[in-house]
């Protein structure tokens, strides 16, 4: 089956994701949204329920708008899977895997808690280069930029045809 590798990487990045945030609200006591746990100067983790898309956009502040974003990401990530069932290039498959699993863990949030938990939070002192994310959010983000970085830099090469000398 093509895309086999995307589809492995998917199941991973998903069961990941899922992972770190039960790890993040069970042992490590992030219950209440706003809660924060100093780690390193530059790290910390802090919850947050993000009721929108990336960047906060399209906010779900009803079941419905939450259903609606549930169903619109199931739609993109089902494109998605059907692009890696034909996508012959690995490192494509790849990203694509990325793409899907993090789509997953984030669908699987907004069904189950009516938000997607994010947590992880980078800083350099009050400055914050990122909105507070999470595994599936690192995922989706890396994927995208890996396919675009591939579209433009990556080229096929193919065998020069050499005219025929009779």
């Amino acid at each position: 089956m093509r895309g086999r590798a995307g589809f492995a990487l998917a199941g991973g990045m998903f069961v990941l994701d899922q992972f770190t945030k039960w790890l993040a609200a069970g042992p490590l006591g992030l219950t209440v949204e706003g809660q924060n746990l100093h780690l390193l100067p530059f790290f910390d983790l802090t919850r947050v329920h993000n009721r929108g898309i990336s960047l906060g956009l399209l906010t779900a502040g009803s079941d419905h708008g939450r259903w609606l974003l549930v169903g619109m990401t199931a739609v993109i990530a089902c494109v998605v899977g059907w692009w890696l069932t034909r996508e012959e290039k690995r490192g494509d498959q790849l990203a694509l895997g990325l793409v899907l699993g993090g789509a997953l863990g984030n669908i699987v949030d907004r069904a189950r808690l009516g938000y997607v938990f994010d947590f992880l939070d980078l800083h350099i002192g009050e400055f914050r280069p990122f909105l507070v994310f999470n595994v599936a959010d690192a995922c989706i983000s890396i994927g995208v930029v890996i396919l675009i970085l591939r579209a433009f830099l990556v080229r096929e090469h193919k065998p020069s045809k050499e005219p025929d000398h009779a």
